[in-house]
């Protein structure tokens, strides 16, 4: 091309060439920067001829015989780049092309809300299109430390044994620590449903498929998910898309955020999103440092746990709950220890309990908030001090008691933690069924008062 030189002079020189390079820069043009597959593992491919201009992170275009697919550059070399696919990598073929994208951006919308989508922010309800939000919003960033806003306005969840012995504060990062099968994803649905909250977004990873829609339809029910937004990537989707998915739930929850909501972050699970950043860090060569997790792993945990909190002055909070697997009830997990001294406490659900039919299993022991002193009032701190003490003594005196060595009248604390400890543990029994409680410890008080009523009205 000939640029005329004319009167404007180098004014109209420019606009041609800004003209020339919008053009190369839109996504629909002919002409874009490429490279070309030269290897290919069950995985991953590379790509030669994008070292250059690509970042990590960065999206790209896949064109093969098979369609069109997306990957994400995870490492750059001299000559070529690692790309892990969120399909299939069998359809890529060697010689096939592949285009740089660029970051990958989510732009929520209030419309959203209701939707369930994948980790790519695509509907997959089968509803219309969603809408996208204002793409002039500046991304967020992660407020720094003394630009938060300080945690201390508790909520109730409306499940008993979370507000009495482990309460909640808006902001607040919560644990849920539990081996498989023992019942965290009902807990999760209870705490999902706290009327507290102006958006809910749920991001299940790794979640068996046939679930989600148990999960969504019945046990978040209709009307709690007309404020929910659920972020899904089940267990058969490539280590990318489970990657990606808590990324994209915590976008949408900070553009809520960042519009004055109140929003519970609800993340089950985020060892099935370690699992998946092992699985992409092991296939760029990175070696396993602990149990076979790769350092990047324990890096990128508390980016994206960070994110999670109270906004700056002015806006709104993330309240975070997040589900943490214990590979064989091993709560020394890598992991599950990294994570926990991430959050602001953990709940732990014990197999025992659930064995014993009591849920949720929530061992008041060893569960901790370390923002209970905000949301306590004297009195309530006294008596959770006192329950506990009492249901440690308890517990502490089981297999004497088994044993027989038990007698009554010798020791009062423990004739008073016999007879009010097993009446404690039943009114802490809640299930999906019985609602939310709006009063826990009233509850809980009017249910031993009718239990020591029962008992002093039985013939001696």
């Amino acid at each position: 091309m000939v640029l005329e030189p004319k009167s404007a002079g180098t004014g109209s020189a420019l606009a041609v060439l800004h003209r020339i390079q919008n053009r190369f820069s839109d996504e629909n043009a002919l002409l874009r920067y490429g490279g070309r597959i030269t290897e290919v593992s069950p995985t991953q491919y590379r790509v030669r001829g994008l070292s250059r201009r690509a970042r990590l992170g960065d999206i790209v275009d896949h064109r093969s015989k098979a369609g069109a697919r997306i990957g994400e550059i995870v490492q750059i070399g001299p000559d070529e780049v690692i790309v892990s696919p969120y399909g299939k990598a069998a359809d890529a073929g060697v010689g096939d092309m592949v285009f740089n994208r660029g970051p990958f951006e989510v732009v929520p919308d209030r419309s959203w809300r209701g939707r369930v989508v994948d980790a790519l922010a695509r509907p997959i309800d089968g509803k219309p299109p969603l809408l996208p939000g204002d793409a002039d919003t500046e991304h967020p960033t992660i407020p720094g430390a003394l630009s938060r806003q300080r945690v201390g306005t508790p909520f109730l969840t409306g499940v008993k044994v979370i507000d009495i012995f482990t309460p909640l504060c808006f902001g607040q990062r919560l644990g849920v620590f539990a081996g498989s099968g023992v019942g965290k994803s009902t807990l999760l649905a209870m705490l999902a449903s706290a009327e507290a909250f102006d958006t809910v977004v749920i991001a299940l990873v790794g979640e068996r498929g046939r679930e989600v829609r148990e999960f969504l339809e019945d046990t978040i029910g209709p009307t709690n998910m007309a404020k929910t937004i659920a972020v899904v990537a089940t267990s058969d989707e490539s280590p990318m898309m489970r990657k990606r998915a808590p990324g994209t739930a915590m976008r949408v929850a900070e553009h809520f955020r960042d519009c004055g909501d109140r929003v519970l972050l609800v993340l089950d699970s985020i060892t099935r999103f370690a699992h998946a950043l092992r699985e992409v860090a092991t296939g760029t060569g990175e070696p396993p440092v602990a149990r076979g997790y790769p350092a990047s792993v324990f890096t990128d945990l508390p980016k994206l746990l960070e994110r999670a909190g109270p906004g700056i002055d002015g806006t709104g909070s993330i309240t975070a709950i997040l589900s943490v697997l214990v590979d064989g009830d091993d709560h020394n997990d890598p992991v599950a220890d990294s994570v926990r001294g991430i959050l602001d406490g953990h709940v732990v659900l014990d197999r025992a309990l659930a064995e014993q039919g009591r849920y949720p299993p929530v061992n008041p022991l060893s569960s901790i908030s370390r923002l209970a002193e905000k949301a306590w009032s004297a009195d309530q701190k006294t008596l959770v001090s006192r329950l506990r003490a009492m249901i440690s003594r308890f517990e502490d005196t089981r297999d004497i008691r088994l044993l027989g060595a038990y007698q009554p009248g010798a020791d009062v604390e423990l004739d008073t933690a016999v007879r009010q400890v097993p009446a404690i543990y039943e009114g802490l029994m809640q299930s999906p069924k019985d609602g939310a409680s709006t009063d826990p410890f009233s509850d809980l008080a009017q249910h031993l008062r009718s239990k020591e009523q029962a008992h002093a009205g039985q013939p001696g």
